[in-house]
């Protein structure tokens, strides 16, 4: 009955993006460890997801369904606590809808309170869910985080480097922590990626940077 399972978690979440006139998806990774009151540079990096949300929300066209009958570049995230949570509160705080794309794990993974309930859905299957994640992206934010936000990255990152992606507006949220866990001059160097492949992502250090690096990148608001 896999086959069946996958298919009733493809539909079920197709449905609800359907009836919301969802066209297009900002979407936000980043640590569900991460919290509003941590130590270091958590609490600052939780407020920019925040802003971060709320300005994409905004500027972007989640707000209201265009003169097509559609939203564009409304929120998505994992769902979960720390980033997405933060990702997820800043859409609503502008009052716009967002989603949050869970999945079934033993911890860490539970639903925050601030994605639209009828877009909050949880997968079983990691596939499943990466491919809802994928598949209307505009724009990629990837803040600081471990396993699975390395593991998103990459496989949109591979995405693009095989053209098997449209191109979207990728970055990176705070240079100094991806440039410390990821050498990506020592892969250029040793031949596993090429300099051009390097251009597919940029940086940024606050909210609003964020989404002028988006724009920048090609990412079309719709108002």
């Amino acid at each position: 009955m896999r086959g069946l399972r996958f298919m009733l978690e493809y539909e079920k979440a197709e449905e609800a993006l359907r009836a919301w006139h969802i066209r297009s998806t900002i979407v936000a990774f980043g640590s569900a460890r991460l919290r509003m009151d941590g130590p270091g540079r958590q609490p600052f990096l939780y407020e920019q997801a925040r802003a971060f949300g709320r300005i994409a929300s905004e500027r972007g066209g989640a707000l209201s369904v265009d003169g097509d009958g559609f939203r564009d570049n409304v929120i998505a995230t994992g769902g979960g606590p720390g980033i997405m949570e933060a990702a997820n509160r800043g859409a609503y705080d502008a009052g716009a809808p967002s989603i949050g794309f869970n999945i079934s794990l033993p911890h860490e993974q539970g639903p925050n309170p601030y994605s639209t309930p009828d877009l909050t859905f949880r997968f079983h299957y990691f596939a499943m869910r990466k491919m809802h994640l994928a598949m209307r992206a505009n724009g990629l934010v990837v803040f600081p985080g471990g396993f699975g936000t390395l593991d998103e990255l990459f496989e949109i990152l591979n995405l693009r480097a095989t053209d098997k992606a449209p191109p979207l507006a990728i970055v990176l949220f705070d240079e100094a922590y991806w440039r410390s866990v990821i050498n990506f001059d020592a892969l250029v160097e040793h031949g596993m990626i090429s300099a051009e492949e390097c251009r597919l992502f940029r940086f940024a250090e606050t909210a609003e940077d964020t989404w002028a690096a988006l724009v920048a990148s090609g990412l079309k608001a719709h108002r």
